[in-house]
């Protein structure tokens, strides 16, 4: 059997809605005659490929636009991994990911993946990741972070679904420290994963799983918070579940870098 594979690349139809009710009565009839006709019932357009709350998965929420895979078996969302604007160092550094906002009520959270399998049958499937070039910007003269390696951790899964049915983390942290190569995040084994999942990296102080608080402000030089202009001027949140180290002997320029992050969704024979 072919495998399928699906893929988002990233630098870092009407809905018919029917509802049915049933009525139960608790008086008795005796049948004195009947008759049977056909019944009929059509749908039309595609399931809703609607982006979740992570932390409260019965919740949607609006990420702003994203690539989003088609078919039963597909991805909905990915992040946009953006490090923030950091002073040039000549020290080991760490620097961490801004945090996921949302449009309208919803707080930050952690950077997650949504999959969803709506297949009769699940078989199973693969979540990859793969970073496809170091951070380089060629068109300055230390066009390449050598060394740089980033790093997701604290993950965990999300959903509706019970439990018993979730797919299974690789580890709890990912160092891509191979550039290149394809890194295992999540496995959902035959009869695991179907519905949608979320798998993040990180989680907020809302989040009721027991998970721990991986979010703070994200201050500027003077102390002052630092607002988002994309999500309404609300307040950006740095995220120390994903992480950027560079090691102090590269040199870089002051000067934005850029990487070419693939997601891969696999589906298991």
């Amino acid at each position: 059997m072919r495998r399928l594979k699906k893929t988002i690349k990233f630098l870092v139809m009407p809905i018919a809605v029917i509802s049915l009710l049933v009525l139960i009565s608790d008086t008795a009839f005796a049948e004195t005659d009947a008759m049977s006709g056909p019944g009929k019932i059509e749908f039309s357009g595609e399931y809703p490929q609607d982006i979740v709350d992570p932390e409260k998965p019965g919740e949607i929420v609006d990420p702003g636009e994203t690539p989003q895979l088609k078919g039963d078996l597909r991805i909905d969302f990915v992040p946009k991994l953006d490090f923030y604007q950091n002073k040039i160092s000549d020290k080991d550094e760490t620097y961490y990911g801004n945090a996921q906002n949302f449009f309208g009520a919803t707080k930050p959270r952690g950077n997650f993946v949504q999959v969803t399998d709506l297949r009769q049958k699940p078989t199973g499937w693969t979540l990859q990741l793969r970073q496809e070039m170091q951070f380089t910007n060629k068109d300055t003269e230390h066009s390449e972070i050598n060394g740089a390696m980033l790093s997701l951790d604290k993950s965990w899964v999300s959903s509706t679904r019970d439990a018993s049915g979730a797919p299974q983390l690789s580890k709890e942290i990912i160092n891509i420290d191979n550039v290149g190569a394809s890194y295992n995040l999540a496995q959902a084994n035959a009869g695991q994963g179907a519905g949608t999942w979320t798998i993040s990296f990180g989680a907020s102080e809302e989040n009721q799983d027991n998970q721990k608080n991986t979010l703070e402000p994200r201050l500027d030089h003077t102390g002052q918070a630092v607002l988002d202009p994309v999500f309404d001027n609300k307040p950006v949140y740095l995220n120390k579940a994903v992480s950027l180290s560079i090691p102090g002997t590269t040199i870089v320029d002051p000067v934005p870098y850029t990487t070419v992050l693939t997601w891969i969704l696999a589906e298991l024979p």
